[in-house]
């Protein structure tokens, strides 16, 4: 009997929670459950997803920004099955495949100071690993330097200059030599850089969890004091480049040249994960220093043809359909409506983002009734009225949303860049109905809440 996958997935698919809380992640799979997020989604496209019994949701996480040019983009999924009409050659390994050559020129074209050397991977944290190995190789230093608040990943090697002690507990000890300094603060970042013994210094432009914002002055600042301490300066462009904030790159709006740029999630179209850390020729051959060290540092499946196809085709798209400019117009109508919200409801203390990665923070009501129960929520678990709104947003508009980092009351949208007017005005609209619910504490917003706070409280 012939295998098909077809009908695997319709014979198994509502067994998908029971599987995952049987042999994946349990904690997850419960979770899922208590927040109302356990839906059986069966198809995605463009900007939505929609379950099994045909209801669509407006995707605002994007895959955490995987999906830049939404779900089953058809030139990118048309690649992907050229490609496997092909029968190209994958994987010879001794060999130097053209379409990952085709991709590192495509990439080269786009990259600011003259970076034009890449190396491919698999995921952000294999391209930030690459970025710190280059640094080290490069300058022969131990040392790097990161944010307070940063994420650059979760592997054990990222986990030193990650700023999110709820991500790096139980993980000690971790990798060595590593510092945080807090962002805007040119003097403590210069009082690291002085010892001289410090490889290099990595930031987000714009920090993802918590959609963190610096200075105006700040990151250019910081990038003249790398280059007069000889200290390397890295982009992590993970989740802000590819278009997120309106710009190809998030540093392009402080028109910065970093050393060292790491790139991931979108570049993949959606379909294939594939990362890319790109940097200039002599920071990369210190690395690949002589010719028995040319696979000194090396990954089995960062230059697949699948990855490199999704990312010529990605590119092209962007290019194509103009998304990075679309992101600034639609981040700018987007960010302009929801800050008329914050004039009308207080307990928006900020709106703030880039382009199409907007943040919302969220402090205590005045009112007494209303900040007895935000004081009782914050008891039970920080930044859970956030998580209030989360679930509000999904059962009554049919938004995936999400909290933007633990213990704090901030959400964050990340949608796709092919949203319009339309997608707009409904996340403006769903924002404005759940907050003018919040101000009724007997309202469903706090109605359910009482029950996150029941679980809370039993752990």
């Amino acid at each position: 009997m012939a295998w098909s996958l077809r009908q695997v997935i319709e014979a198994r698919q509502a067994d998908q929670y029971r599987l995952h809380g049987q042999y994946l992640n349990t904690s997850l799979a419960r979770v899922q459950g208590i927040i109302g997020f356990d839906k059986i989604y069966t198809r995605g496209e463009g900007a939505y997803l929609w379950d099994a019994d045909g209801t669509r949701y407006l995707d605002l996480l994007a895959g955490f920004s995987v999906f830049n040019l939404g779900r089953a983009h058809p030139t990118v999924k048309q690649a992907m099955q050229d490609l496997l009409s092909l029968d190209r050659p994958n994987l010879i390994k001794m060999d130097c495949p053209l379409l990952a050559g085709l991709l590192a020129e495509e990439l080269s074209k786009r990259m600011p100071g003259g970076l034009d050397a890449v190396f491919f991977a698999n995921s952000g944290a294999d391209a930030v690993d690459t970025a710190l190995k280059f640094a080290r190789a490069s300058t022969r230093r131990p040392r790097i330097i990161y944010l307070e608040h940063a994420f650059h990943g979760l592997t054990l090697g990222t986990l030193g200059i990650n700023g999110g002690e709820e991500f790096r507990k139980g993980f000690e000890p971790l990798v060595p030599g590593c510092d945080a300094v807090p962002m805007n603060d040119v003097d403590a970042l210069e009082k690291q850089l002085r010892a001289g013994d410090v490889a290099a210094f990595i930031v987000e432009p714009i920090q993802g969890k918590g959609v963190y914002i610096p200075a105006a002055t700040y990151l250019p600042e910081a990038q003249r004091l790398c280059r007069k301490h000889g200290t390397l300066f890295i982009c992590d462009e993970v989740q802000m480049g590819m278009g997120r904030t309106g710009r190809f790159l998030c540093c392009e709006h402080w028109g910065l040249e970093p050393d060292i740029v790491t790139l991931s999630k979108s570049l993949g179209g959606g379909y294939v994960p594939v990362s890319a850390t790109i940097t200039r020729r002599k920071i990369h051959d210190a690395t690949f220093s002589r010719l028995e060290r040319c696979q000194v540092h090396s990954t089995t499946f960062g230059q697949n043809e699948l990855a490199m196809a999704a990312g010529l085709a990605s590119l092209h798209v962007l290019d194509e359909e103009h998304l990075v400019e679309r992101s600034a117009t639609m981040g700018e109508k987007l960010l302009k409506g929801l800050t008329a919200l914050q004039e009308r409801y207080e307990m928006i203390a900020d709106v703030r983002g880039r382009g199409l990665l907007v943040g919302i923070e969220f402090k205590a009501p005045r009112s007494l009734a209303l900040r007895a129960a935000w004081t009782a929520a914050e008891a039970a678990q920080k930044g859970l009225f956030a998580q209030f709104v989360v679930m509000s947003l999904m059962r009554d508009h049919h938004m995936l949303t999400q909290v933007a980092g633990p213990g704090v009351n901030i959400i964050k949208f990340l949608p796709p860049l092919i949203i319009g007017e339309e997608e707009v005005t409904a996340i403006i609209t769903a924002i404005d109905q759940v907050m003018a619910e919040a101000t009724e504490v007997r309202g469903r917003v706090w109605a359910q809440g009482l029950e996150l706070v029941k679980h809370a409280l039993s752990r």
